[in-house]
């Protein structure tokens, strides 16, 4: 007679009867990711102030560009009634043309210097100051404005003509 085998149980896990008790690994289980999560947040919302804060300051260098071209027109004219509309179209082409959309700017010229004799030297100054939107220049959608200054002195040629 054949020697009687018994059936083969199936193999236990290593684990099987074990109580199974949490270790640190099964409690970091996912951190990883959420730190990850955190850290690419932080690193977007820094990114959009540095963007904000640079098209600010492109803004302001916009609007000093405008000062300068209007002080530079106004110097050209012959007298301080015309200065000031040469001074007023000079910055609006100049914001315009750098897409600096203005809610409400003011142009104004001191340009007593244009009165001075001949031979005398002389300036004229002029001052932009433009109200920007932030949703225009930084984030879409934020609220609030900022009010850019820019002053620029053009000296007037002590030689040239004046308006009699």
């Amino acid at each position: 007679m054949p020697p009687t085998t018994a059936p083969l149980a199936p193999p236990r896990s290593p684990r099987a009867g074990r109580r199974r008790w949490s270790t640190d690994a099964d409690r970091d289980r996912g951190s990883a990711a959420l730190e990850a999560l955190i850290v690419a947040v932080a690193l977007i919302a820094l990114l959009v102030l540095v963007i904000a804060g640079g098209r600010l300051a492109a803004a302001r260098g916009r609007v000093a560009d405008a000062a300068r071209d209007a002080a530079r027109a106004a110097s050209l004219q012959r007298s301080a009634a015309t200065a000031q509309g040469a001074a007023g179209q000079a910055a609006q082409e100049t914001l315009t043309g750098a897409r600096v959309a203005c809610a409400r700017s003011e142009i104004s010229v001191d340009a007593a210097g244009l009165d001075a004799a001949l031979g005398t030297a002389s300036a004229v100054r002029a001052t932009v100051r433009c109200q920007v939107a932030l949703a225009d220049l930084a984030v879409p959608g934020l609220p609030g404005t900022q009010t850019m200054t820019a002053e620029a002195v053009a000296p007037v040629d002590s030689y040239r003509g004046r308006a009699p």
